[in-house]
This record gives structure tokens, sequence and C-alpha cells, in this order.
């Protein structure tokens, strides 16, 4: 199955993501993933999204459509995928329709309150990358990683100017996808603002009518 989760940042699209990957027995592909691996492979491409991001450059969209292009080629998308994060604007999805036939497109919808809720409640260690949140996943110690005992941070994306940043971009790139795929008959919308185990429950129901 052929999927595309989108929803706006906070949503828990890449948690939800997880555990279905794991029950339908495809990846879980995320555009910051791939952009990393390229990176560090030294590919080609990798070698070009490198150079533009050290610029502080956005990524256009026809290298980034070339990554995506590329990893759905990989024998383990034989039985479909999850995109993360992929694709962001109406001009990603014209062309992943020309190299792809998605099955269905997961909105997960949330309140802007609940987006900067639970990411600035976030905290990430600073040295082994273990991520926390001051409501629903709080360390032993406040301020300290339960597994190396490092400091945690607050992400710099989620300061509270960066999160509304970040949802003013998603509205006026990425949300235009909601009307994009309804017209296509393919978008299912899930509630997002429920606890991890609900959602997913819910994800994997929508899923099974697909």
């Amino acid at each position: 199955m052929k999927l595309i989760f989108i929803g706006p940042p906070g949503a828990g699209k890449g948690t939800i993501a997880t555990p279905i990957c794991e029950k339908l027995g495809i990846p879980h592909i995320s555009t910051g993933d791939l952009f990393r691996k390229a990176i560090k492979n030294k590919t080609t491409l990798g070698q070009k999204v490198q150079v533009i991001i050290e610029l502080g450059d956005l990524v256009p969209d026809a290298l980034t459509v070339a990554l995506v292009k590329e990893r759905l080629q990989d024998d383990d998308t034989n039985k479909g995928y999850i995109l993360d994060g992929f694709p962001r604007t109406i001009g990603q999805a014209d062309s992943l329709s020309d190299f792809s036939k998605i099955d269905a497109v997961i909105n997960f919808t949330i309140s802007d309150e609940q987006v900067v809720e639970r990411l600035s409640g976030r905290r990430l260690c600073t040295n082994c990358g273990t991520g926390y949140h001051t409501e629903t996943m709080k360390p032993q110690q406040e301020g300290i990683c339960d597994k190396c005992g490092k400091q945690l941070i607050i992400r710099p994306d989620d300061s509270p100017v960066s999160i509304k940043n970040r949802l003013e971009v998603y509205y006026d790139q990425t949300e235009p996808l909601i009307e994009y795929y309804k017209n296509k008959n393919l978008l299912k919308d899930v509630d997002g603002s429920g606890t991890v185990a609900e959602v997913i429950a819910n994800t994997k129901a929508m899923i099974e009518t697909i």
C-alpha cells in the first residue's frame, strides 16, 4: 500500500508511521532522512543537497523529487511505502504522480494550540538524541537525560517564534495539498489530537477501509 502522511508540524506523523509500517511491512520514507543519508553516503545528489543546505537555502523541488524517485526504486518499496514530508507542494505532488500511484493520503488534523503545546514541550538530549516531553514523556530528573545523564535542550525550531513560522509555511505551501488530494478522492482525515495509542488505532482502522 502506497500512502502519504500529511498534517501540520507536531501532528505526530513520524510517530504514527512507525507502527503502521511494521504492520504493513513497508518502509517509512521521510525527506529529512533521505537528505541526511544522501549526504552521508556522498552520492551525486547528496553532494548537491549538502551545498544547498550549507548555504542555508531550501532544497529545490527538482532535487527533492529526484531523491524520492531514486528511493522508491529500492526493493523494500515493492509492497508500498509511507511518505512523510513529501510532497510538500502541489508541484511535488504533480511530479510524484508521474512515477508512482498513491492509494491514499492520510491527513492528521490538529489545532494550532495543540501544535504549540506539543512542540514547545519537546526536549532533546544534547548527547544521545533521546527525545522527551514536559507533559507526556518527562525525564526522571528535570532537564537531564535518563539514558546518558546529559543536559536536555529545546530544539531551535521548537521555540515559539519558530513554531509560528513553521505553521505559516505549512498553511502557505502544504495545506493546499489537502484540497488537491480531496479532489482526487484520495484524502482520508484522521483526528490527530488524541493520545498516540488512540491515533494509531484510528489510523489502522482507516487504512483497513482503503
